[in-house]
């Protein structure tokens, strides 16, 4: 088609190209082992699909409530609460989203005005930035602390003003696996006490936190919870991130607002999925156990790789480690991935794309929701460069 003479005005004049996007294709051109991007290269339950394959045969094909259906919001109330005492009402406290990254889109243009502006803690998904942006407000981006990311809570209170209507916090933290302890959500709280902040809390990988580390829900503080939109994933949680379901968990006066932008936007999600999701959860070892069965995927890949020359701490949360190569190469990390992917035919994922002013720590993410036999294969590849 011949291309129009539009004078377009572009609310996002300067998005970059996706870095798993790039690298995705790179992994594709050189046939390399693909852990970039975080992706399960293995199956959900067959349990669940069958759920799924029931649901459309009983005749659940046609459009779902606006919020979701009740046995759905119910069955997430009484997680939440299980998890962390909190009491959500399902109808009015709960939405069921077009996975979390339409959850937090939706709580973002809900809340956010032009000239208004919003905390970002750096390093983030990138998500978060271009929905402040298209809504007109100003992210006010700060760097987490050296190469284990800790947040100095005395700049975090230094950035709060009048115009801050809101802060995202996320926890498990992707990219670097670090998990918010409960230390950080009680200065978060005081933080915030007294103000009208809004907290977007994404807590995609809840359930994915390992050794002596818990999750630490901005749900489970009640000062928090009043304030808070808690987005969460059933792709991730489940190994099925191409199915695109999450939900939003918020009071009933920011879910008001948030339903407003959610109804126009897409009205209501996948009915047979939800319906699915809804026996599905009913058996809570189904995500309890979520988190020992990552962590020996995360453990096998570790001991695997325990005499190369990257340096790590192993992972807190997420199916996301942190690999330091500061002793291999003085390459960008952005050069070193790519490098990586042509000559060594394996693609990972450069830290200094998520940082502030894309600080360089020297680090490469790598994914390992992956089956064993990849994560060995990886493995001998890091372990001979």
């Amino acid at each position: 088609m011949k291309s129009s003479a539009h004078n377009i005005n572009s609310k996002l004049p300067e998005l970059p190209e996706s870095i798993f996007t790039t690298m995705s294709r790179l992994a594709k051109e050189h046939d390399a082992i693909n852990i970039s991007q975080g992706f399960p290269n293995f199956e959900p339950d067959p349990v669940l699909i069958e759920l799924v394959a029931k649901a459309m045969k009983d005749g659940y094909n046609q459009y779902a409530p606006l919020g979701g259906i009740y046995p759905l919001k119910e069955v997430i109330a009484e997680k939440i609460s299980l998890l962390y005492g909190t009491n959500y009402h399902p109808q009015s406290e709960i939405t069921l989203t077009v996975g979390a990254t339409q959850a937090i889109f939706t709580a973002i243009s809900a809340m956010v005005w032009p000239g208004d502006e919003v905390i970002v803690l750096k390093p983030a998904y990138d998500c978060y930035e271009p929905a402040i942006k298209t809504n007109g407000g100003i992210p006010v981006l700060i760097q987490l602390r050296g190469k284990d990311y800790a947040i100095d809570w005395d700049v975090f209170k230094a950035h709060l003003n009048d115009k801050t209507r809101m802060v995202i916090i996320n926890t498990p933290h992707n990219p670097s696996g670090m998990v918010f302890s409960s230390s950080d959500m009680l200065q978060l709280q005081s933080c915030l006490k007294d103000t009208n902040i809004i907290l977007l809390s994404d807590e995609v990988y809840e359930h994915i936190v390992f050794d002596s580390n818990t999750h630490e829900s901005a749900s489970k503080y009640p000062d928090l919870a009043s304030r808070s939109f808690v987005c969460a994933s059933f792709g991730k949680t489940f190994h099925a991130t191409g199915w695109k379901m999450g939900y939003c968990a918020a009071p009933a006066e920011l879910m008001k607002e948030f339903q407003k932008i959610h109804e126009f936007n897409v009205f209501c999600v996948n009915h047979p999925f939800q319906r699915a999701l809804a026996e599905y959860l009913k058996e809570p070892a189904r995500y309890l156990d979520l988190g020992r069965f990552y962590q020996e995927k995360r453990d096998l890949f570790l001991t695997a790789i325990q005499n190369s020359r990257f340096k790590f701490t192993p992972t807190q949360g997420t199916y996301f480690q942190l690999l330091d190569f500061s002793e291999i190469s003085d390459e960008s990390d952005v050069a070193f991935s790519e490098r990586l992917t042509k000559e060594f035919g394996i693609a990972t994922i450069p830290i200094s794309v998520f940082n502030r002013d894309l600080v360089d720590n020297k680090q490469i993410r790598i994914c390992f929701a992956k089956t064993p036999e990849t994560l060995l294969k990886a493995a001998e590849i890091i372990t001979a460069i």
